[in-house]
């Protein structure tokens, strides 16, 4: 592991059996070192998606907040 990589939060996360496999040969055809891994990747993957990327670009966490204040009627 990289020592300038930080990973301070913990996400514990329940899944089917079916989840799980469906994971493990996502992982296994991806190449991925761990499940973790995987499902960082995944996680990441699926929110790019639906428009959300991840916070690269120097943006406050206050920038992804749930209520858009500029919206008109706010």
């Amino acid at each position: 592991m990289a020592a300038d990589l930080v990973r301070p939060e913990r996400l514990q996360l329940m899944l089917s059996a079916a989840e799980l496999k469906a994971v493990d040969d996502w992982r296994f055809n991806a190449r991925m070192p761990s499940r973790a891994a995987a499902v960082r990747e995944l996680l990441r993957r699926g929110l790019a998606a639906e428009g959300f990327p991840l916070m690269t670009d120097g943006r406050k966490s206050a920038s992804y907040g749930v209520l858009d204040r500029n919206r008109e009627g706010s």
